[in-house]
């Protein structure tokens, strides 16, 4: 099928589609009163249903990954020619929402743009000689599958997409988190779809039997199957009661888009009372609403807890650090990049978890809340906060010490003397107390303890790209090229530093060879981004890891 007779297909389908009409009328409105935000809003909302949609009732056309990407620019659009977003609508989007001015932006002009650049007939590829990067076919990722699933040497390997010549399955995966089972066995939750935040976003789990050597085939425990079953489920993580309840903790979308659509979404969880055989209904958990969320209080806000609760707070109480992105009715992105759009860290702690409530009883206190979180500037905008994704270890003297990512070209720390309820200023990473700092861009950096997750051993593991985000003529801003190759970084705890853990010199530890891994018709992944995993068992450390957001596999850690 050619690309016009597929765009009259498209917009029958849209003069069909009844719920949208109300959703155009909304957008007018809010145009007509100056309600910029408002009206842009409605317009996501009015996308991400044209294209749950067009998805279903078109399994034939690819809805290009390239659009999750410009919803996470300024303007919330992806365009493939560099100079028809930068003349018609990309600068002078960014330029009305700062200066207030009225945009007398037409939806069609919106829905055209949407249709020639995020929906492409399947049967018409890009075939660029030498391409490593561009997936043209099932076909042509299946090629790619053997040789690259071995690259990073893993011990274990987790999962592995279905790919035949024709069709593939599941092609997205990341948010890896491997935990002991209530009953000995290993198990994982991780977010799974088609590519990150497309319309099947969802929960699945899976175990292991035998100390990971082989995993059970996995189940979506939360969010569609398939574009159209339901709004996506995202970024759920494990907590284990001492009876043996295993809750799932995850964010619910409900369509609506305030920051980011991975991102904005209500609190949702779910138990297993049978090792994962069967789930409960998903349940609302009360959330605290902060001053960094949007007035609206229908709006959900925008949270990540991106590695699994640990038991060291007070009493063996399940801790975790949060990511909370500032709604965009607060604070504008004052640049081009989705990274200066304003984000901070907090710290939950989770209650009444052994008392086995339902969901909806669940109680979190919140730590370094509203104008105590940690926030580190942006470059060029202090005023704008780019601390994210805390990774939390204890020390043997109890203390907790947490590592973030930031845009400053190195991770930040901060430490807790009372359990995570109070923690310092964030402080650039070094090696030592004096030395250089560690290098790394907006990208995770989880540290790890080797002696177990809460073992408080001294002994830890960082892992990090080892560069601030220039890395071969990329620069910072360019997250889906420069987070690679991954390094792995010792540290050791040093009594009465002023940092407390020091580091080696970082020691290489795995990449790739260039070539991408993902969804055909797209672009793929080249991204080592590290939404980690790590256990203790028997001695052994393991690593559990994405590769490229596509295999799921684990590492062995070796003693040194």
């Amino acid at each position: 099928m050619s690309l016009y007779p597929a765009i009259l297909v498209l917009l029958k389908e849209i003069a069909k589609m009844e719920s949208l009409h109300p959703l155009m009328q909304e957008y007018k409105k809010q145009m007509e009163r100056g309600a910029v935000a408002n009206a842009y809003r409605g317009l996501m909302d009015y996308l991400m249903a044209l294209r749950t949609h067009l998805q279903k009732k078109h399994p034939d056309f690819i809805l290009s990954y390239s659009l999750y990407q410009g919803y996470m620019d300024m303007t919330y659009f992806a365009f493939t020619s560099a100079a028809i977003s930068s003349a018609f609508l990309d600068r002078s989007v960014r330029t009305a929402i700062r200066q207030g001015a009225i945009m007398k932006i037409r939806l069609w002009f919106c829905v055209v743009f949407f249709l020639f650049c995020a929906c492409t007939p399947a049967a018409k590829v890009r075939k660029t000689k030498g391409n490593t990067t561009f997936i043209a076919t099932a076909a042509d990722l299946k090629a790619r599958i053997p040789s690259q699933l071995t690259i990073t040497k893993p011990d274990f390997v987790v999962f592995v997409p279905e790919c035949t010549d024709e069709r593939v399955n599941d092609t997205g995966n990341e948010h890896f988190l491997v935990f002991d089972g209530p009953d000995g066995s290993l198990m994982a939750v991780w977010t799974q779809s088609s590519a990150e935040s497309q319309p099947d976003q969802h929960m699945a789990f899976s175990r292991s039997d035998d100390e990971g050597r082989t995993w059970s085939k996995p189940r979506i425990i939360a969010g569609p199957k398939k574009p159209g079953e339901g709004h996506m489920a995202s970024w759920g993580y494990p907590l284990v009661s001492k009876s043996g309840r295993i809750y799932v903790l995850y964010s619910q979308s409900i369509g609506r888009v305030d920051t980011f659509p991975h991102s904005t979404g209500w609190l949702h969880g779910i138990y297993s009372d049978d090792n994962g055989v069967t789930w409960s209904a998903p349940q609302n958990v009360p959330l605290r609403r902060s001053i960094y969320d949007n007035p609206d209080s229908t709006m959900p806000p925008n949270i990540l807890c991106w590695q699994k609760p640990l038991r060291n707070a007070k009493e063996g109480r399940y801790f975790a650090g949060v990511t909370r992105w500032t709604s965009f009715s607060r604070y504008q992105n004052p640049t081009d990049s989705w990274m200066s759009a304003d984000a901070r860290v907090e710290f939950m702690r989770f209650e009444n978890i052994d008392e086995d409530p339902e969901p909806r009883e669940i109680q979190i206190s919140w730590f370094a809340f509203n104008e105590q979180s940690l926030a580190v500037g942006y470059p060029g905008h202090p005023e704008i906060s780019a601390c994210q994704e805390p990774s939390i270890v204890k020390l043997p003297d109890g203390r907790l010490f947490c590592v973030m990512r930031t845009a400053a070209g190195s991770p930040y720390w901060s430490i807790s003397a009372d359990a995570g309820e109070t923690w310092s200023q964030p402080r650039p990473l070094l090696r030592k107390d004096g030395g250089r700092p560690l290098l790394h861009p907006l990208s995770p950096c989880p540290i790890y303890d080797m002696g177990g997750n809460e073992a408080g051993s001294g002994h830890y593991v960082l892992f990090i790209h080892n560069h601030d985000g220039h890395y071969m003529g990329y620069k910072p801003t360019d997250s889906s090229y420069h987070r690679r190759p991954v390094f792995m970084v010792r540290g050791v705890f040093q009594p009465g530093a002023d940092q407390p853990v020091w580091f080696d010199e970082p020691e290489f530890f795995f990449d790739h060879n260039g070539v991408s891994l993902g969804k055909p018709g797209t672009d793929g992944r080249l991204d080592l981004a590290l939404y980690a995993s790590f256990t203790v068992r028997n001695g052994v450390p393991v690593l559990w890891y994405p590769d490229r957001k596509f295999f799921l596999l684990g590492r062995i850690i070796q003693h040194p």
